[in-house]
């Protein structure tokens, strides 16, 4: 009879997001409450290893942020350009092997002007290509309607028990445990 080897610390275990065998202990409004919660489990000792937060009914949240113009595409071009120019001129200028320092100093600076003008032209060609279809600048996000509290089954009963708890303290906003 062969000896197989040990399996490698991970295999064949399932991924913690990915766990069926877990149950719902608690929900909260904010992500923040949630948070709360499993920091007071581990307060607690309890094996928060064994804790997930799940965000529920995702949706697309775009907060606009201001107007754009010709100005301020070719401004928002110009600095990703310049970013990215001087992180490329330096890592450039570090692999010169007579004087790595100044030649990566040179060529950062030379990279974040490059990158500026190139960043400018390229942002003020997309902005000019939308014909003004797209007139503002905005941050997208996704942002759940709630967020629970999700407990490996074996141990689910004794997160509930800490949680219940942990009602009495006023930072607790939960709309209690799940079924």
């Amino acid at each position: 009879m062969t000896q197989q080897p040990p399996p490698a610390p991970g295999a064949g275990e399932s991924s913690p997001i990915e766990n069926p065998a877990r149950r719902p202990v608690a929900s909260y409004a904010t992500y923040g409450e949630a948070e709360s919660a499993v920091d007071y489990l581990a307060d607690q000792r309890f094996p928060v290893e064994r804790v997930a937060i799940v965000g529920h009914e995702v949706k697309l949240v775009e907060q606009v942020v201001g107007r754009m113009n010709y100005g301020k595409a070719a401004l928002h071009g110009a600095s990703g350009g310049a970013v990215t120019g001087v992180l490329i001129g330096w890592i450039f200028g570090l692999l010169s092997w007579i004087q790595p320092l100044l030649a990566s100093l040179t060529l950062a600076v030379y990279g974040l002007i490059f990158g500026a003008i190139v960043g400018a032209l390229i942002s003020l060609v997309a902005y000019a290509l939308q014909g003004g279809r797209r007139d503002f600048a905005a941050v997208q996000a996704m942002v759940p309607s709630r967020y629970e509290v999700l407990v490996d089954t074996e141990v689910a009963d004794e997160a509930a028990r800490l949680l219940q708890q942990r009602q009495g303290t006023p930072e607790r906003d939960a709309t209690g445990p799940a079924s």
